[in-house]
C-alpha cells in the first residue's frame, strides 16, 4: 500500500475530525501543523504515530530521533517528550497518523505468540524506523472503513488487532515484546512509571518506587533508565513542567501558584528548573495566556 494512498485517506479524516458525530474510527487520529515550532514537551502515551507529510525532531533524555515523511514512531511507555516540527507549510501541512495502543490486544497476543516472540535486551521505549508494508497496509484498510459503519464496528478491530500483531512481530516492537513479558525489567518500570504519573505533585521516594518495581535502588535506577531514556527524578520534574506550562497558558494567577500546584515549594527553584526546561521564565508564557 503507498504512502500517498494514506495521505489521501487521512486528508478526508483529518476533515472529519472536526466533527465529532463522524468520528466512527476511535482508534485513530490525524495531527497536523500548517507552521514549524519550537520544541514542545508533551506526555506520550503508548502510540504508533506514522509520519506522512513533513519533518519532525524528538528527543527524551539522551536519545534524539529525526522523523522524516514515510518514518513510523513507537512509543511503548508513557514518555515526557521534546519535539517540535521542522517542516511544514499551509501549502503541505505536517501531518501524522496517530494510533493508539492497545495494551489489552497486545496482552491477548502475547498469550498466544509469545513464545514465538524473543525479546530485545537493547530495545528503546521511543523508536523509529521506515514504515513497513506490513503495518501501512492494515493502516489504510482501517481507515477506508470511515464511510462504513457497520464495517467499521465489525471489521475495525481485527484489523486494530492486525496492526498490532505486526507491530508487536516487527524489529521496532522489541520494547513492546519487553513489557508485556510479566517479570521483565520493561514491565516493573512501568508500574513505576504508573506511580510518579499519579503521584508527581509529591516528593519522589526512589526506594519506594523501586520496590514497586521489585528491584534494589540501583538496579531500579540503572533500568528505568534503559526503558525512559531518563532518571525517575528527571521524569517527574518533566511531568511537573509539562504542567505547569500547560497552568500558565491557562492564565493562573502567578508563577508561585503554578510551582505550587505542580509540587514545588519554592518558587525560585521552580523558576529556574522551568527556565532551564523551556528556554524561557515561566512568566513568559504566563504572560501569553493574558
Amino acid at each position: 500500500m503507498s504512502l500517498e494512498r494514506l495521505q489521501h485517506l487521512s486528508t478526508e479524516l483529518a476533515a472529519r475530525e472536526h466533527d465529532v458525530s463522524g468520528r466512527i474510527l476511535p482508534a485513530a487520529h490525524i495531527f497536523q501543523r500548517t507552521e514549524v515550532t519550537v520544541f514542545e514537551a508533551i506526555v506520550y502515551n503508548p502510540v504508533i504515530c506514522l509520519i506522512l507529510q513533513g519533518k519532525k525532531e524528538m528527543s527524551v533524555g539522551q536519545q534524539f530521533i529525526e522523523l522524516d515523511e514515510g518514518d513510523v514512531l513507537v512509543v511503548s511507555h508513557d514518555l515526557p517528550v521534546a519535539s517540535k516540527i521542522t517542516q511544514a507549510s499551509a501549502e503541505r501541512p505536517y501531518r501524522a497518523l496517530i494510533f493508539s495502543l492497545d495494551l489489552s490486544i497486545l496482552r491477548g497476543l502475547y498469550e498466544q505468540v509469545g513464545e514465538a516472540m524473543s525479546n530485545k535486551d537493547h530495545a528503546r521505549s521511543l523508536s523509529a524506523s521506515p514504515a513497513d508494508p506490513a503495518w501501512t497496509e492494515p493502516m489504510a484498510r482501517y481507515l477506508e472503513l470511515m464511510d462504513a459503519p457497520m464495517d467499521a464496528q465489525v471489521l475495525g478491530p481485527m484489523i486494530l488487532k492486525e496492526i498490532h500483531y505486526r507491530l508487536l512481530l516487527s524489529p521496532i516492537g522489541g520494547m513492546l515484546r519487553n513489557l508485556l513479558s510479566l517479570d521483565s525489567h520493561a514491565s516493573r518500570v512501568a508500574k513505576s512509571i504508573q506511580q510518579i504519573r499519579a503521584r508527581f505533585r509529591e516528593p519522589l521516594v526512589v526506594g519506594e518506587l523501586a520496590r514497586i518495581a521489585g528491584m534494589s535502588q540501583s538496579s531500579f535506577h540503572e533500568h528505568f533508565k534503559s526503558v525512559t531514556g531518563t532518571t525517575p527524578l528527571q521524569y517527574q520534574k518533566d511531568l511537573r513542567m509539562i504542567e505547569a506550562r500547560t497552568l500558565l497558558e491557562r492564565g493562573v494567577p502567578s508563577v508561585s501558584f503554578a510551582g505550587f500546584e505542580v509540587g514545588y515549594e519554592s518558587p525560585t527553584q521552580f523558576s529556574r528548573d522551568y527556565s532551564r526546561k523551556f528556554g524561557c521564565s515561566p512568566k513568559y508564557h504566563l504572560a501569553r495566556a493574558s
